[in-house]
């Protein structure tokens, strides 16, 4: 495979795009595949989250720096010099390593051996799927035209929550499994020769998710590697664009800098990152601790219908995004606001209904429009800048939505968490029985509690339920940054017939 160089351009880009229609359509599809495992890869772990906070015996605050900060800093300082590679180096090839790194370090957190060693496989995994996204973007706008982008990239940011849904079905399922009974398929079709002297029984579900689901991975950066063309930089955009063969980091800074569009957009995707990541880390022990459902259905029942309709959310967001545009013409910065503030109400609703069939109908309208501001995120960040470079803009968008989402998003949930148990502890008159008060002890031998048992597994729950809504409420600031953005975004689309447009200006 070669990387195409811009000269090849041909001058009908803009209109049709790279490749046949069929051929595009299976680049797109591969993409939001890729991006689907980065997700599955990556939202596996707040799947089996209970089942690791009873392993290694964690409050919430401990659960929510594992999930958080520790991912999100490797993921967002690999980011920007993957991402500036992208932009210089064959971008097919770029995925497909870090498809590969990323899913053996997933599958080395099932053997994690302590917590120590479940954070550096962790933090394997952020170094590899931080080469995912901005590579993959630049692609998919050589790949597609300026009118079909918005739809183009709203199938691909359904990978996020397709993921979600992937996992969950997987990683619930697999997790529930007993160990000994899967040492029993393993032998039953002839492989049990490979692991003598393991003794499954031993063998906890979630580290048999952790292998199952990361291993495939290294098969799929192949088929990518070599299906997948390098099309010319710029290739679809029209042919007064001014291209060149490298973008130096400053050189693309200080082209979306200025720019007031990319700062509006950033914060509002941060936020909108810091409450999503926030509840999704907390979503199957919230589950399990209010409504008393155990991993697997959580997972499987809730959790995988759930992610579907985020997904469908994404879509939806693109999919307005585009068909609206002539009519309005910045609708792609603003609709993500409109969605958010729906969403708010419906999410506060979810975490206080008295009932689980409640709370799912009220958790499907506020995922819905949640997740309708993906596709805004990358249409909106790639529209503003040239074609070389968008992979970088986005790996600085990406940064700044790691840093602040995942990277505090989870602490900031699971700290909230323990302080509200504790103040619904302190309320009960509980007080002299929360140091020895073991939560784990709530999902697996609540007798072993004592009378106080049940009030102070309430407490347990009631400081996630709490927390979450608090949360939940940074969704209003948000809103209010895709409006700013959106007052600005016209006049910061990149327009190659300026007479500044383009790299060093």
């Amino acid at each position: 495979m070669t990387d195409t160089t811009a000269g090849q351009t041909a001058t009908d880009g803009h209109i049709t795009g790279f490749g046949s229609k069929g051929y595009r359509t299976y680049v797109l599809v591969a993409l939001m595949l890729v991006y689907t495992l980065n997700f599955i890869d990556r939202t596996l772990i707040s799947v089996v989250a209970q089942p690791i906070i009873n392993s290694f015996q964690l409050n919430d605050t401990q659960w929510g720096l594992l999930s958080g900060p520790p991912f999100a800093l490797f993921y967002a300082a690999m980011g920007i010099p993957i991402a500036m590679w992208a932009d210089r180096a064959n971008r097919v090839l770029i995925i497909g390593l870090c498809i590969i790194i990323w899913s053996v370090m997933t599958a080395l957190c099932g053997v994690a051996s302590g917590f120590i060693w479940l954070l550096i496989f962790r933090v394997g995994v952020a170094v590899g799927e931080a080469g995912c996204t901005p590579p993959a973007n630049s692609l998919i706008t050589d790949y597609y035209p300026p009118k079909s982008r918005a739809g183009a990239l709203g199938i691909y940011s359904m990978g996020v929550t397709l993921g979600g849904v992937l996992a969950q079905l997987f990683g619930g399922t697999i997790a529930g499994i007993k160990g000994a009974d899967f040492g029993a398929w393993v032998q039953s079709i002839g492989l049990g020769g490979l692991f003598t002297g393991l003794d499954w029984a031993t063998v906890e579900g979630w580290r048999i998710a952790f292998v199952l689901v990361g291993a495939p991975g290294v098969l799929i950066a192949l088929i990518v590697m070599f299906t997948i063309k390098e099309p010319p930089r710029g290739y679809s955009d029209p042919p007064s664009a001014k291209i060149a063969e490298k973008a130096p980091f400053f050189d693309a800074f200080r082209e979306f800098s200025p720019k007031p569009t990319f700062w509006w957009l950033s914060l509002g995707a941060a936020l909108v990152a810091f409450v999503g990541y926030g509840l999704i880390s907390f979503q199957a022990p919230f589950l399990q601790r209010v409504h008393g459902i155990d991993v697997r259905d959580a997972a499987v029942l809730y959790g995988a219908p759930l992610a579907a309709v985020a997904a469908f959310g994404t879509f939806l967001g693109g999919y307005i995004s585009e068909k609206l545009e002539g009519r309005f013409r910045s609708i792609s910065a603003w609709l993500p606001g409109v969605g958010l503030l729906i969403a708010v109400p419906a999410y506060v609703g979810a975490f206080f209904a008295p009932s689980i069939e409640l709370a799912f109908g009220l958790w499907i309208i506020a995922g819905t429009m949640h997740y309708a501001y993906l596709s805004s995120q990358y249409m909106v960040g790639t529209a503003i800048v040239s074609p070389q470079s968008r992979a970088t803009t986005i790996a600085v968008l990406l940064l700044i939505v790691s840093l602040i989402g995942n990277g505090i998003g989870p602490l900031f949930v699971g700290a909230m968490s323990d302080f509200f148990m504790g103040q619904e502890i302190t309320k009960a008159g509980l007080s002299a029985f929360a140091e020895a008060f073991n939560p784990r002890l709530c999902g697996t031998d609540p007798a072993a509690l004592g009378a106080e048992g049940p009030e102070l597994c309430r407490a347990y729950a009631n400081g996630l339920r709490h927390s979450m809504a608090a949360t939940v409420l940074f969704f209003l600031a948000a809103a209010g940054c895709y409006f700013m953005a959106a007052r600005s975004f016209m006049n910061d689309k990149y327009n190659p017939d300026a007479p500044t447009a383009g790299m060093g200006t």
